[in-house]
């Protein structure tokens, strides 16, 4: 049985044509592929490539100046935070929280807008392995074509559940019986008509975005199209630690906010939404709002 794509750059002795993560005595990272008689070279001296090659992951290194740098494949978290950029990249702590509540399985058939520089594409590749189906669109073909390096680059070559198309998705969606809708993108509300239509009763749409103002409209458009229950939206914020001995504090920086993340299902057809009971307070909508709620919530 053949090993799932990528997988065989995972483990192992390093080889040429894997990817090394240095880490410094300062905890610094520096990140390399590895090239047969080639030098890594830093302010504090050189190695040889070969020197590396066909040692095991976790191996210490020394530079000509006598530094040691520990060497590790890169995680995923890692690999996503330092490659090459065209759009702003979806970050770790977004990415495991959309794999968890958008409830990513593997042979999932999953649609994604808004592809960005791969970020995301690479987690959810992973998540639904070989046999599943990811269906990316990105409008802007420059961010398409550093996406796709750089999802290659990670796995090694083209994924086989991975089909990338130039275009926007409410244009160009044609993709039925999708399991789920991942939109990274400005307008998420433009694309909910076509999301509807290819998701499978049960099905989960999952929106990334930046601001309040695009989450309220996202969060009122998917409760005005009727064929989804109740969106739930949140944003996670990560703090590390610091630890030494007794001195155990949290670190004076932290990863705030970085983007609303927001998910809700489909219904079966013809089927409309369960009231919802509890009452918005008074002045929740603007005067010309004709929407959902538009009577204050009396009677929910």
């Amino acid at each position: 049985m053949s090993e799932p794509t990528g997988a065989a750059r995972r483990r192992g002795p390093f080889k040429v044509g894997d990817q090394v993560q240095l880490t410094d005595p300062k905890g610094r990272h520096y990140t390399f592929t590895l090239e047969a008689g080639k030098n890594f070279h830093t302010h504090k001296g050189s190695f040889p490539h070969d020197e590396l090659i066909g040692s095991p992951e976790g191996s210490v290194v020394r530079t000509t100046g006598n530094v040691a740098y520990l060497a590790l494949r890169p995680l995923l978290p890692d690999y996503v935070l330092s490659m090459p950029r065209g759009a702003a990249v979806v970050y770790p702590k977004d990415a495991g929280q959309i794999l968890a509540f958008a409830d990513i399985f593997p042979g999932a058939r999953v649609v994604e807008a808004g592809v960005g520089s791969g970020s995301l594409s690479s987690f959810l590749l992973r998540a639904i392995g070989d046999q599943g189906m990811l269906h990316s669109y990105e409008r802007r073909e420059d961010f398409a074509e550093i996406a796709q390096q750089n999802v290659e680059r990670y796995f090694g070559g083209p994924h086989p559940a991975w089909q990338l198309t130039v275009g926007d998705l409410q244009d160009n969606l044609s993709d039925t019986e999708v399991d789920r809708v991942i939109l990274d993108m400005l307008a998420p509300w433009e694309c909910l008509e076509a999301v509807s239509k290819a998701l499978v009763p049960g099905g989960i749409v999952c929106c990334y975005v930046a601001t309040t103002t695009q989450l309220a409209r996202t969060v009122e458009s998917i409760r005005e199209i009727g064929c989804f229950n109740e969106p739930s939206a949140w944003e996670s914020m990560v703090r590390n630690w610091h630890i030494e001995g007794l001195a155990v504090r949290p670190d004076h920086r932290m990863i705030g906010h970085t983007g609303f993340l927001l998910t809700a299902r489909r219904l079966a057809d013809g089927v409309e939404p369960p009231m919802r009971r509890r009452r918005p307070a008074k002045g929740a909508y603007g005067e010309d709002y004709s929407g959902p709620n538009a009577d204050g919530g009396a009677g929910r």
